[in-house]
This record gives structure tokens, sequence and C-alpha cells, in this order.
């Protein structure tokens, strides 16, 4: 918290928000009558008055974001908790219901993207992640795991999205068609079923149980 306004208030670091709430109104009081006095006292008075409204103001919006950022780490928490249980329907109704969206969110929804095999969403969602955050480890490793496995799957399988008999694998996402898409909208390229299968168990136990949950 702002540290001039705790000393404003005659408070130090740590202060509650009753010792806060205390604290200004016993000066606020004491400023109200004094303001009344003839000089600069009165001056003064008048002055303090505002300086402590002021500071009042700025702490208890310091308090209620610090309160909301708390609640949201833990909201996130349950998330992780969902994702590693596999309930993924529950992990994304709890990341559904965030007014807002930082860094922690999209990178939790790449990974409930990636459970539900929608790779070229999850890869974008990361994208994201690493936009809002881009000194963030843990979702630069996996965004580089990700595209790891990608490239295999191109390399197993060639350029063309084809499987070993030759059938155009087609997987869709809200009725987009992967095959069907032109490269600036794909960002992940073509996939294959053999590539998904690959790589879905070590991306879930990679990317969620050793960095989601460190």
């Amino acid at each position: 918290m702002n540290k001039k306004n705790l000393e404003l208030l005659g408070l130090s670091e740590g202060a509650t928000a009753d010792e806060i709430k205390t604290a200004y109104e016993t000066l606020r009081a004491k400023y109200l009558e004094e303001r009344f006095s003839d000089g600069e006292k009165g001056n003064n008075a008048a002055k303090m008055l505002s300086k402590i409204d002021a500071a009042y103001q700025e702490l208890t919006e310091e308090l209620n974001e610090s309160a909301t950022a708390e609640d949201g780490g833990a909201s996130f928490t349950r998330v992780e908790e969902w994702l590693k249980s596999g309930d993924i329907t529950e992990a994304q109704r709890a990341l559904d219901s965030f007014n807002e969206r930082p860094a922690q969110w999209h990178y939790l929804q790449s990974v409930v993207f990636y459970r539900k095999n929608w790779i070229n969403e999850s890869k974008k969602q990361l994208e994201i992640a690493i936009q809002l955050d881009p000194n963030n480890d843990k979702y630069k490793e996996a965004y580089r795991k990700l595209n790891d496995h990608i490239n295999a799957g191109r390399a197993q399988n060639g350029q063309n999205g084809q499987t070993a008999d030759g059938q155009n694998y087609r997987s869709q996402y809200q009725g987009q068609d992967m095959n069907s898409v032109g490269p600036q909208d794909q960002m992940g390229g073509g996939f294959c079923a053999n590539c998904i299968d690959c790589c879905y168990t070590y991306m879930c136990l990679s990317c969620l149980c050793d960095s989601c949950c460190r």
C-alpha cells in the first residue's frame, strides 16, 4: 500500500481495513473541529481534511484490488485442481465466469482446449498469455513443447495433412475446419490424428502437472 498515505493516517505497512478506517475517522473528527479555528490552524485543518479523504479513498481501493486478486488466485487454483482431476467441464465453467482475463486465465484456457484436442485454439491462447506476460517462463516452456510436438507430427505425416493411408484428417472447433482455413488463421498448421495422440498425454502431464501447479 501507498506508504505516504499510511504515514498520513499514522499507520505502518500491513495495516488492516479496520485500522485504516479507525485512523481516518479519528483524524477527520479532529480536523473537522479545528477547521473553524482562526488563522493558520483553521487553514491547515481544511487542507488536512482533503488530504486524509484522498488517502483513505486510495488505501481503500488498494485493499479492494488486493482482495479481488486473492479471490482470482483462489479461483485459478480451483481450475487447476479440476484440470488435474480431469473435470474439464467444471474447469471451463469456472473460466467462463471470470470477468477479468489476465495471462493466467489464457494459459489455463489453453490447457482446457488441449485436453479437448483443440490444438489450434490451445496454441492461440498460449500466444495471448505470453503477450500479456512475456517474462513468464512457464508459459514460454509450454508453448515450446506444444510447437515441438506439432512440428514432430508434421515431419512424421508430411505437410499435406494426410495420415499414413492417405486420408485427410479433419479436426473441427465450433464448426471451423482446420484444413479449410488459411495459414494466417491456422497458426499451428494442419494436424494429424497420430500427432494429437502422440502429444496428448505428454503435454497434459508436462505442461499441466509440472508447470501449472508449481
